[in-house]
């Protein structure tokens, strides 16, 4: 639910635009203010649920989100909505932490590659059925029902809580201090400047806007107070110290190189498809959704490996996957079907579950079981900040290549070159209009050609550059320590 809800909504915010009078520029904040929300809570997630219990915390938060999901598909006004995505995006920061430290916390050593495997279904392939679910819900009844159908999972999801989940004794007996409210401040003004520097930059220019400058000196400025604090405090929100731990550091700089090529990829997709080839979103969802079957398909071998093989191998495997998958699709044009693509985008599924599972396990692998609520959070918190820098950083390269590929082509558009092929299109224009108009629309035809072309190898370098950063991500992998499972290892939690 709650990694689905980060990626539907953006299928839908023409129409939400549409709906509720509102510009699409001023749409785009749904995204946004989810997102900022969403990843402040994040990190803040093992205070609280020390604080108040897990379970209290994760039933909390499940309450919030489904009725916030109420309240974005009965807004009326954009403030609302707005107002509505933010406290969703609270409540649903906490459900991936929470939920991967109880998973991770309820099974021994070895069969945690199992339990990560069924848990890593929703992590990599909610974000493939976000933009297809959101379209044909959209096209088929209202975008309202986008958040709807949060509502009946919600419940369900609150009844099992309160049936199957209890706090192991180390949270029952925790005494985590007064909340580093200062920390919490600083946490939010350093993520919620980032994310909307992100989100707005190569709208205004990057740093030829001013107001993107002085952002981007409040973001220097509240990280580095942010880092001091909550290294210097007693009772941090969040407890940096971790990162000395070399497989949980290893593992963060993963998993935010993983989410920007992940994240990348699952919107540059649809896009490109819905630009270029004219598809609808539910088209557009519909081409890329076989990315899930890839997933689907690898989650019951990993969870077997993960028990049996070096992490690290299987780690640099899926980078490998996903880079192959990514070449292959490099190799776009504008003649390709509606699944030309489907077994690069199969394969790159297969990647993502390959890579995600022993790269979660890998990471935590060293660390004690209190240390768990603290971990994941951060280590969610890090795929989230590599996805949203990832997608800036696809769309940029998109708008900057294209304008450097037209350059480059249109050396090709000498008068001696395309006289030929001009002469022929007036000629075809000429039997339906006069002479002045056959000429203009010939000329117009060139220039739509020229212009899609562009675009097209836009596309090409940003599939390159994602097999590049595969590549580099690979000798980093090896610097994880060899983590082995020790059987019989008892369970902790329940």
């Amino acid at each position: 639910m709650e990694v689905l809800d980060t990626s539907i909504a953006a299928v839908i915010l023409p129409y939400i635009a549409g709906s509720l009078s509102a510009t699409t520029d001023e749409a785009t904040w749904v995204l946004t203010s989810y997102l900022v929300a969403n990843a402040v809570v994040l990190p803040a997630s093992s205070w609280f649920s020390l604080k108040f219990g897990r379970r209290n915390f994760l039933l909390a938060c499940m309450a919030i989100f489904t009725c916030a999901s109420f309240a974005c598909g009965a807004a009326h006004s954009l403030a609302m909505i707005l107002i509505a995505r933010a406290v969703q995006g609270a409540g649903g920061g906490a459900l991936q932490p929470l939920s991967q430290s109880i998973l991770l916390e309820s099974f021994p050593p070895e069969k945690r590659g199992s339990a990560m495997a069924a848990f890593a279904l929703g992590v990599v392939v909610a974000p493939v059925l976000g933009p297809t679910l959101g379209g044909w819900l959209t096209e088929q009844y209202s975008w309202r029902w986008a958040f709807y159908i949060n509502i009946p999972v919600g419940i369900l999801a609150a009844f099992l809580i309160l049936r199957f989940v209890q706090d192991p004794p180390y949270i029952k007996s925790a005494k985590p201090g007064r909340i580093d409210a200062i920390g919490l401040g600083l946490l939010a003004v350093w993520i919620g400047t980032l994310q909307v520097i992100l989100d707005k930059g190569q709208e205004d220019d990057w740093f030829g806007a001013i107001w993107i400058r002085w952002a981007a000196v409040i973001l220097i400025i509240g990280l580095a107070a942010f880092l001091i604090r909550e290294l210097v405090v007693k009772n941090p929100i969040v407890n940096l110290r971790i990162f000395k731990d070399r497989n949980f550091a290893i593992g963060c700089i993963l998993i935010g190189a993983f989410g920007a090529v992940l994240y990348a990829m699952v919107t540059l997709l649809p896009l490109f498809y819905q630009t270029l080839m004219n598809y609808t979103a539910w088209a557009a969802g519909l081409a890329v959704s076989p990315r899930g079957i890839g997933a689907i398909l690898i989650m019951p071998v990993i969870g077997v490996l993960t028990a049996k093989m070096d992490n690290r191998y299987l780690i640099a495997s899926g980078f490998i996957v996903f880079g192959i998958s990514a070449f292959w699709i490099a190799n776009l044009t504008l003649q390709v079907s509606q699944w030309s693509l489907l077994w690069p985008i199969i394969l790159s599924g297969a990647g993502s579950g390959l890579m995600f599972v022993p790269l979660s396990t890998a990471t935590v692998g060293t660390l004690k079981n209190e240390q768990m609520g603290n971990a994941t959070g951060l280590f969610n918190l890090l795929r989230n900040i590599g996805g949203s820098i990832g997608i800036s950083v696809a769309e940029t390269l998109v708008a900057r290549r294209e304008q450097v590929h037209r350059s480059e082509l249109s050396r090709y558009f000498a008068p001696e070159l395309i006289q030929p092929k001009l002469s022929q299109l007036e000629s075809a224009m000429s039997l339906h209009v006069g002479p002045g108009l056959a000429t203009r629309r010939a000329y117009a035809l060139l220039q739509g050609g020229l212009d899609q072309q562009s675009v097209l190898y836009s596309y090409v370098d940003d599939f390159r550059y994602m097999v590049l950063l595969c590549a580099l991500c690979l000798p980093i992998v090896f610097l994880f320590r060899a983590v082995k499972a020790k059987r019989g290892a008892a369970p902790v939690g329940h």
